[in-house]
């Protein structure tokens, strides 16, 4: 007849706290998740390796709407945009030249030259903002770009991952949070400051994607204040081509 043998309660409880327990994960360091998230978006590098075509329909609160096109070609060193509302402003950026033409003309006056903004600078403003912005979350390997802490946070009332980033001066001063899905790494938003203390700058809400040839890039990408939750603008990425 076997004898059951009692187990005192104090080494019960002292074997339990020795028990494994399930790790519990931690947030990836910032590569990784960088990493992460443009083997998501642009698993071949096309984005920066191959000239991009994309086609947009830009909206504006109490504004008229806006077709614009343009054509990124980063390797290539070129830039191509067609702005249409009211005229149609076009320009290129490429083999060191810089053209701009209003309605198909090239001969402007000066007055069309500053009312429509025909300028290399300004060109050149525009070719920084959508290659930047629609290059994201690829651009965060440019250099100078600072990778800061990854945290879990909630924007948009997702569960993400956030990495704060900023960048060395001569590139630019305004700090950026950057946030990713915590399952696909899938880019969902992002926000910057030009002060943070000031609580300025804007927040800007992506959703819905569109792909060609494995390049998967936001569909809509809506702009709201910080201060007081205002509707900017709302960018519709309406067509995308990997230009072979």
């Amino acid at each position: 007849m076997h004898r059951t043998t009692l187990v005192p309660l104090s080494i019960l409880l002292l074997l339990i706290a020795l028990k494994p327990t399930a790790a519990v994960a931690e947030p990836p360091p910032a590569g990784e998740l960088l990493d992460r998230s443009i083997a998501y978006h642009d698993p071949e590098g096309l984005f920066l390796s191959q000239a991009n075509r994309l086609s947009f329909l830009e909206t504006r609160p109490g504004g008229s709407d806006r077709k614009t096109e343009v054509l990124i070609d980063v390797a290539g060193g070129r830039f191509e945009i067609t702005r249409r509302d009211e005229v149609e402003v076009a320009g290129v950026i490429g083999d060191g030249k810089c053209v701009m033409t209003l309605d198909g003309r090239s001969e402007v006056s000066d007055e069309e030259r500053e009312t429509h903004r025909l300028s290399c600078e300004r060109l050149e403003l525009l070719r920084n903002y959508y290659t930047y912005l629609w290059g994201l979350p690829m651009k965060l390997r440019d250099p100078g770009t600072r990778l800061g802490e990854v945290t879990e946070t909630t924007f948009s009332d997702r569960d993400v991952y956030g990495l704060r980033v900023t960048y060395e001066t001569e590139v630019g001063g305004d700090t950026w949070y950057f946030y990713f899905d915590r399952s696909s790494s899938a880019l969902t938003g992002y926000r910057f400051y030009h002060d943070e203390t000031k609580n300025d700058g804007e927040v800007i809400l992506l959703e819905g994607e569109l792909e060609a040839n494995g390049l998967r890039l936001p569909k809509s990408r809506a702009w709201y204040t910080h201060q007081d939750n205002r509707h900017l603008g709302t960018d519709v990425l309406t067509a995308l081509e990997v230009v072979e």
